[in-house]
C-alpha cells in the first residue's frame, strides 16, 4: 500500500477530493494521511499529489503488519497475558517484572 500524509491546508483539501472522487483506490483514510492501493493509478495520484504541493505531501511504501510472522513469539504472547491481566491500571513493566515477558527496555531497542 501506498500511504500518503498532507502538511499543509492546500494539500489535504487534494487528498480529500482525490479520496471521493477515487473510492476505489483508496483502502483507507485518516483525515491528512491515506492508504491507496499499490497500482499504477495509486502511485499516479500519489505522485500528482506530490507534483502539486511538493515537500506538503510525504509519500511511503507500507506493508501490512502479520503479527505471526512478524512479531517474536515472546512480544505476541506478553501482549495477550498484558491485555488478561488482573488489574487494568497495573502498567506493563510492573506487570512484566518476575516473568519471562520482555521489558520494554529491551523491546524499543530490537528491531522487528
Amino acid at each position: 500500500m501506498l500511504l500518503v500524509v498532507t502538511y499543509s491546508r492546500g494539500a489535504r483539501e487534494t487528498l480529500r477530493n482525490v479520496c471521493r472522487t477515487h473510492e476505489e483506490t483508496v483502502v483507507r483514510r485518516f483525515g491528512r494521511a491515506a492508504l491507496l492501493e499499490e497500482t499504477e493509478f495509486g502511485a499516479f495520484l500519489a505522485c500528482r499529489l506530490r507534483e502539486k504541493h511538493g515537500h506538503d505531501v510525504q509519500v511511503e511504501r507500507t506493508e501490512p503488519f502479520n503479527e505471526f510472522a512478524d512479531a517474536p513469539d515472546s512480544v505476541r504472547e506478553a501482549a495477550e497475558a498484558y491485555e488478561s491481566r488482573d488489574v487494568a491500571s497495573t502498567p506493563y513493566d510492573k506487570f512484566a517484572v518476575g516473568t519471562d515477558h520482555p521489558p520494554t527496555s529491551r523491546m524499543r531497542d530490537r528491531d522487528l
